[in-house]
């Protein structure tokens, strides 16, 4: 996806109405969404190619209020190589959980410089939430179930793209 002034800036602008956190208020992924109509996935959305340390991966990126409060509802499969990338406005403390999710997927709390946080299982169908041990959650990225220990990637690895880090490919920000 590529942005122009313009295009950035009301990228940004709609990331920070729809995904900052304030205390008074959940998350977005701790919003219940409402269900896709027809109980059917969204549609597949733009990708990225992301490398977690030595490893490539296609993501699927959400970062709309929608594509976020939906994300892999009712999916039925999923690339070995292949994930969901959730991208917020600013670091907080997330809460995924697995409403009409069919799919056994781990996901990764990632902070703001793309460093993985922290990594959980999660179980089809299950609602109860899972909170982050941190505030400092930015972006979380949903793969097949098991993908980053199969994969060898850990705590402490660092997520880039093509284009740097994620924080200069999604904010704008520069390694500086």
């Amino acid at each position: 996806m590529k942005l122009g002034f313009f295009g950035a800036c009301m990228f940004a602008a709609s990331l920070t109405l729809f995904g900052c956190h304030n205390p008074e208020q959940p998350s977005l992924a701790a919003v219940t969404p409402p269900e896709p109509p027809s109980g059917r996935p969204q549609p597949k959305l733009p990708t990225i190619k992301l490398w977690l340390g030595t490893q490539e991966i296609i993501a699927e990126q959400a970062v709309t209020r929608s594509q976020i409060e939906t994300g892999m509802m009712f999916r039925t499969e999923m690339a070995e190589h292949e994930g969901m990338l959730f991208v917020f406005a600013g670091p907080h403390r997330a809460s995924f959980w697995m409403r009409n999710t069919l799919l056994p997927l781990t996901c990764a709390y990632i902070d703001s410089t793309g460093v993985i946080l922290e990594i959980h299982d999660m179980k089809p169908k299950d609602e109860t939430p899972i909170p982050a041990g941190s505030d400092k959650v930015q972006y979380v990225l949903e793969m097949k179930q098991g993908w980053f220990e199969r994969n060898k990637v850990g705590v402490g690895t660092l997520v880039r793209t093509e284009r740097g880090t994620l924080a200069e490919t999604y904010l704008g920000k520069s390694k500086n």
